[in-house]
């Protein structure tokens, strides 16, 4: 049976719903060797500020059960660099390209964005208003309804390209603030980031991240995770694309029967960099067997207990 696997969010369609996620497949080239570039439904690349950050000091990533702790502290290269350096070969590599974009005003937002907008191969843009590990921007916008509206809306005017605000699950009610975002004109949201956590060694008393607190990852958080997506697909009209824990295609169905249009994986490439043709061809087996011909079928699709 040929199954169809392509996504639309916005006005990109992807040939499959599978995204690589920010922050765990650095500008997609450090992979380049292992992984078809083009094969992926979207690279999500680091996120890139105005200039370039050296992010949080070392240890900056922690194992936990089911699950990693990071505070990295969005390390990059700034969105020169990246125009300059990486661009380049992700076009001639065939990769559709979503930039997230970092901030730490509402000024740097717009204007990182708007330089995006004129450079051939960025297909979209993920806005980061979410990172737990930073003090100033980032999720200051993401906590609060009036300033999320501020900052997409802000980034809205100055880009045509699809505009994916990417929410933190660290609010009360994550799916008022994709409505928010809806209503400012986004095309689509993702989430969720990291949830807000800690470790500590109990030997020496001491934190285990030189940041005392970071993201929590991994399949621990993914039943919360299917959770918010299933409450924002119920709220928004806006494609919702879902992470958190995904590492298998069992895990990517069901947070498209909750109602994600696409999905993206991040930790578990740590573990297994080969995942997506095993996620692909799950999917694929899935459709077959259920004998569903449109993966899009599948989204929102869960059917309640009478």
């Amino acid at each position: 049976m040929n199954v169809d696997l392509c996504v639309r969010i916005g006005s990109l369609v992807l040939k499959n719903p599978l995204m690589s996620a920010s922050g765990c497949f650095g500008y997609g080239l450090e992979y380049a060797d292992i992984v078809d570039l083009s094969s992926l439904g979207a690279v999500v690349v680091k996120g890139l500020f105005l200039n370039e950050r050296e992010g949080h000091q070392p240890p900056r990533i922690v194992e936990t059960p089911s699950g990693m702790l990071n505070a990295i502290g969005l390390q990059g290269i700034g969105v020169h660099r990246f125009v300059r350096e990486k661009m380049p070969e992700l076009r001639r590599l065939g990769a559709v390209v979503i930039v997230n974009v970092c901030g730490s005003s509402l000024d740097e937002y717009v204007e990182v964005s708007r330089i995006l907008s004129d450079v051939e191969g960025v297909a979209a843009i993920e806005l980061n208003i979410s990172c737990p590990n930073i003090k100033e921007g980032g999720i200051q916008f993401g906590c609060n309804l009036s300033s999320t509206h501020e900052v997409v809306s802000a980034v809205r005017r100055v880009t045509t390209l699809p505009l994916i605000p990417k929410l933190t699950p660290n609010v009360t009610s994550v799916s008022s603030f994709a409505r928010a975002a809806e209503e400012a004109g986004a095309d689509a949201v993702s989430l969720v980031n990291t949830f807000l956590a800690m470790a500590i060694d109990v030997d020496t008393r001491r934190p285990k991240l030189s940041n005392t607190m970071g993201g929590l990852s991994g399949p621990a958080i993914r039943p919360i995770a299917v959770r918010m997506v299933y409450e924002c697909a119920q709220l928004v009209r806006i494609p919702v694309v879902g992470m958190g824990g995904i590492s298998s295609a069992r895990d990517v169905l069901e947070f498209m029967i909750a109602g994600a249009t696409a999905v993206q994986i991040g930790t578990a490439t740590f573990v297994d960099p080969f995942i997506w043709s095993t996620l692909r061809s799950g999917i694929e087996e899935y459709m077959a067997r259920h004998n569903v011909g449109r993966v899009t079928d599948l989204v929102g699709s869960m059917e309640r207990w009478i």
